[in-house]
């Protein structure tokens, strides 16, 4: 089986807006990657949009796609949140957090209605949405010593690899995120020096 070694996300917020029998439906999708993140979305549109009815959400959070949650907050059991959460599915997404506010016409659309227009008012969004492939990537820290700091650098570079934390004391260690696909290859190079240490995976 090969492995999967990018995912795809939002590259930015976007917001649209559906109109049924009355009722306003604003989708607001955003790329997200905790669920503080989520909160604060949430948070944020409950006060921005105090005056509507609803804000009913979902997110896919991971590159496992493991932690999900889907909220129809006072609408009818399954008609809003699973709705939102089966077109991030669709769309084969995550790291993504949509919130769909609802402002109330007048008008009850029954569950039919309000499923079919939480799906829409999401899918909206998402069509319209910036979708980017984004690299799995692996933390990995790696201990030298001075002499060996540069060509640990090299191997890094030359294998798309970040170097996010340099702690240099008495010898060198460094936090690095490799693209997993070049995961093996950089950290077999680093083997091959006999001087750069693996201290520790992610």
């Amino acid at each position: 089986m090969n492995q999967i070694t990018t995912y795809r996300t939002l590259k930015s917020p976007i917001q649209v807006e559906f109109k049924d029998k009355g009722s306003r439906f604003l989708a607001f999708a955003y790329p997200v990657q905790t669920a503080e993140q989520v909160k604060k979305h949430v948070d944020d549109l409950r006060q921005e949009h105090h005056k509507a009815r609803h804000w009913c959400y979902a997110y896919r959070l991971g590159v496992d796609g493991n932690q999900f949650r889907a909220n129809d907050d006072g609408e009818p059991s399954g008609s809003a949140g699973r709705p939102i959460l089966g077109q991030i599915d669709s769309f084969e997404l995550t790291d993504v957090l949509v919130v769909v506010v609802r402002y109330f016409g007048g008008t009850l659309l029954g569950v039919p209605g309000l499923i079919h227009a939480y799906k829409t008012s999401t899918q909206m969004a998402l069509e319209n949405a910036q979708i980017i492939e984004k690299n799995i990537e692996k933390t990995v820290r790696i201990r030298c010593e001075y002499p060996y700091l540069n060509e640990a650098i090299r191997i890094a570079k030359n294998h798309q690899a970040e170097i996010i934390e340099q702690d240099l004391q008495l010898d060198c260690r460094l936090t690095v995120r490799i693209p997993l696909a070049n995961a093996e290859a950089c950290l077999a190079a680093w083997a091959q020096t006999r001087q750069i240490e693996l201290l520790e995976l992610g």
